[in-house]
């Protein structure tokens, strides 16, 4: 029957679009909406009545919901749009029910592809998730799978009904060429240009129009306040290295907390990483032939340190020639550990890990004790000036500041006097100094 819409004969056009006609008349005469006005709670409440289906509040404010959460329209303007959704909402139900007075009809099967269509992520490798995770998706949406089914029916409904309207509708030539017209159709226009700079010498404000401006628009003439600064800058670095500890401090630093000092028995080891992970499985046989070649070199001699830094995959060492210190603490994966505590020194193994083939040799072992006073004590040495510094600082920072009171005109001698850096910033209003660095304190002070 639908076929008869894509007649090209006149006479089967204009038949049809009386019948089409009458359809329409008669969708008039008995799919007129009644606006229910009266007052309900939630679900009881009707919106409006089409034939024999009513449109409820709650369903209209799904709709308003999804648009809010889409941000299809800006909130302000929302109240002028809920009419407009309801109208359509209205028309939907109207055409859906001239369709099956037509007979139009969906398959299940129908449904089903177009959802498939429409959320491709529920079909992963073409295989349906389940319901429990369309249900729970949905349930996202403030919807049931019957809901969203129904709905989507309906719209399939629908949207054949528009098609079989829209292929039957007639365009003759003449709106053809009027509409081509409208589009493309140019119009030459005469006009005159008239610039702003030819009359600004002919307007000259006196004397007392400009001041009255002035005060009318105060606040466009406004300026932040503005400071010249001379800022004395201390390097910790350079303080740090004037700090010299004589032996006796930091060995009363050494035996005051000689806990800090002790170590557990660690292990010098060293390794050249073949990685397999990440990588695809049929090549690990040819990986573990390369990682046993490798262990082969190192067996009858060959340089590790030159070898890990031409073939480890682990960035961390391959360029300290793979060394590594292993404490019995968890820190390495079990079968590094294992190894190394399990190796003697000068040993050397094949071992295998979740990242791949470790070559793998014992340099040395330490057992657990003190570290001596000669080991440690350049990191003491560290240790004591980054404690005296911020006293130091604080003490030059506090004697230059007096020194600016007494002399505020020459901050380069000041500056120089405490072998400060001298940083001057004219027309301050705020904000950061490149040479200090983000400094809200700072800021706050000035």
């Amino acid at each position: 029957m639908f076929d008869l819409f894509r007649s090209r004969q006149t006479t089967t056009r204009i038949l049809l679009g009386g019948i089409l006609l009458v359809v329409s008349a008669g969708m008039l005469l008995y799919l007129i909406p009644n606006y229910n006005t009266g007052a309900g709670s939630g679900s009881d409440v009707v919106v409006a009545e089409v034939g024999k289906e009513v449109i409820t509040l709650p369903e209209v404010q799904s709709i308003i919901q999804m648009t809010m959460r889409n941000r299809q329209l800006p909130p302000e303007i929302l109240p002028n749009y809920v009419p407009q959704m309801v109208n359509q909402m209205i028309t939907d139900r109207a055409l859906y029910m001239e369709a099956q007075r037509l007979g139009f009809q969906v398959s299940d099967a129908e449904v089903a592809e177009t959802i498939r269509q429409m959320i491709p992520n529920l079909f992963p490798d073409g295989k349906f998730v389940g319901n429990a995770q369309y249900a729970a998706m949905l349930a996202q949406q403030n919807m049931t799978i019957d809901q969203f089914e129904g709905d989507l029916r309906r719209q399939i409904m629908i949207a054949r009904l528009r098609d079989i309207a829209m292929e039957g509708t007639i365009v003759t030539p003449e709106e053809i060429e009027a509409a081509y017209k409208r589009k493309a159709e140019k119009v030459k226009v005469e006009y005159v240009k008239l610039t702003a700079d030819k009359y600004k010498n002919e307007v000259q404000p006196s004397q007392a129009e400009m001041e009255v401006y002035f005060k009318a628009n105060a606040a466009r003439y406004t300026v932040p306040e503005k400071k010249n600064l001379a800022v004395l800058l201390a390097d910790q670095a350079k303080l740090e290295a004037t700090l010299t500890p004589t032996d006796a401090d930091l060995q009363r630093m050494y035996n005051q907390n000689p806990d800090a000092f002790r170590v557990p028995e660690r292990v010098k080891v060293r390794h050249i990483l073949i990685m397999t992970q990440g990588k695809p499985a049929a090549d690990e046989p040819k990986l573990k032939a390369k990682a046993e070649d490798l262990l082969k070199q190192v067996r009858a001699g060959a340089d590790f340190a030159k070898l890990a830094k031409q073939y480890s995959e682990d960035p961390g060492s391959k360029d300290k020639g793979g060394e590594y210190w292993v404490q019995h603490n968890g820190q390495m994966v079990k079968e590094f550990e294992d190894a190394a505590f399990n190796l003697k020194p000068g040993q050397s193994d094949l071992v295998k890990t979740a990242y791949g083939y470790h070559v793998f040799q014992v340099v040395e072992r330490q057992a657990a004790g003190l570290r001596p006073f000669s080991e440690v004590k350049g990191d003491l040495a560290t240790e004591w000036k980054k404690e005296r510094v911020n006293d130091v600082l604080q003490r030059a920072g506090d004697q230059a500041a007096a020194a600016l009171k007494k002399d505020p005109a020459n901050p380069d001698k000041v500056a120089a006097e405490f072998s400060m850096q001298l940083v001057k910033v004219d027309g301050y209003t705020g904000g950061d100094i490149p040479e200090l660095g983000p400094s809200p304190d700072f800021t706050q002070a000035v």
